[in-house]
């Protein structure tokens, strides 16, 4: 799923269209009902962790016919009879099952839908595994399904605005909130990031992968900058993190703030990411990678990778952590 560098892209996307009025919506979204956006305005937009904010207020006023107006007058012209609106290319995809997202990791901040979302309420915005958002541009299907078939993603929201421009979000789960639950001290972009409180989490005999993934001390940290910020600090990802002595915890602290920094830094340049470790057979050196399937007992399980070489494991007590390989 998209991380916090990712979700603050989506955020550079959305931040043209605030101030403006939404005049036409669709999508298969069954979460919310999408017709209570219509003829709101976007207020304001937040990234908190991986989750992303919008905030609707009510127009001022009733829909100008002028914009109004024109989004008829373009829709008739392309002829148009897309449920998504303006695109007369775009037909209705059936939903599947399959298509659902993911769910979130244990440990994502929780949060408590309220009754009813209208005027003035948040609109909280959650990405699965293939999350995105797109601006004035559908997604195309760039390979065949499973089934063999050509089909384009399925939007799950798409808001049109008066100024001709629209915005398209695939793959995600949204519902209404009274205000962004956010905690700053979490966030690994964050200014207000609490290393103490982050280095605390790091310190208890837990697989030190599986901490890196609890938001409640690295909101935003992802599987992919897990599998780099370990391959950096030299750290084998199933070490208990009270083993480690604390020049080494922290060196992976700074690891993890200076990778999703520089990763945020290179999306909003339009730069891709080059990972050293992540999906890799080889590691930088030329090692054999390892690859397994690591999550604490009962939850989501994610993919590591590892150089058993340049990350050697470090034994407990007990002996060497048991590891599963594919």
């Amino acid at each position: 799923m998209p991380e916090g560098p990712s979700v603050r892209k989506f955020q550079l996307l959305i931040s043209p269209f605030v101030g403006q009025v939404v005049v036409k919506v669709g999508g298969s979204s069954r979460k919310i009902s999408v017709n209570d956006l219509n003829a709101l305005r976007l207020q304001d937009s937040q990234v908190h962790g991986k989750n992303l904010y919008l905030a609707f207020v009510a127009a001022e006023g009733p829909l100008g016919a002028t914009a109004e107006d024109t989004v008829l007058q373009r829709d008739t012209a392309r002829g148009a009879s897309s449920p998504w609106g303006g695109q007369g290319q775009v037909c209705a995809p059936q939903i599947h099952p399959q298509d659902e997202e993911p769910q979130e990791l244990l440990h994502s901040v929780s949060e408590v839908p309220d009754a009813a979302g209208g005027p003035g309420s948040w609109l909280r915005i959650h990405f699965g595994l293939f999350g995105s958002v797109r601006a004035n541009e559908f997604s195309r299907a760039n390979k065949s399904n499973k089934r063999g078939d050509w089909k384009d993603p399925t939007p799950r929201l798409v808001l049109h605005f008066e100024s001709g421009g629209f915005l398209v979000f695939y793959n995600c789960r949204m519902h209404w909130c009274s205000a962004p639950s956010a905690d700053p001290a979490s966030d690994i972009l964050s200014v207000e990031f609490d290393r103490g409180r982050a280095l605390d989490a790091l310190r208890t005999p837990h697989p030190i992968c599986y901490t890196l993934l609890d938001q409640r001390y690295f909101s935003g940290l992802g599987n992919i900058i897990k599998n780099e910020v370990l391959y950096l600090a030299k750290i084998h990802p199933l070490t208990q993190g009270s083993l480690l002595p604390l020049s080494d915890l922290e060196r992976l602290l700074d690891c993890a703030v200076r990778f999703s920094s520089d990763w945020l830094h290179s999306k909003l340049h339009g730069k891709g990411l080059h990972p050293q470790i992540y999906q890799k057979e080889q590691c930088p050196l030329g090692h054999t990678v390892m690859k397994g399937t690591f999550g604490p007992s009962g939850s989501y399980k994610r993919l590591t990778w590892w150089c058993p070489q340049c990350q050697p494991a470090v034994l407990s007590g007990d002996g060497d952590p048991s590891t599963v390989t594919e």
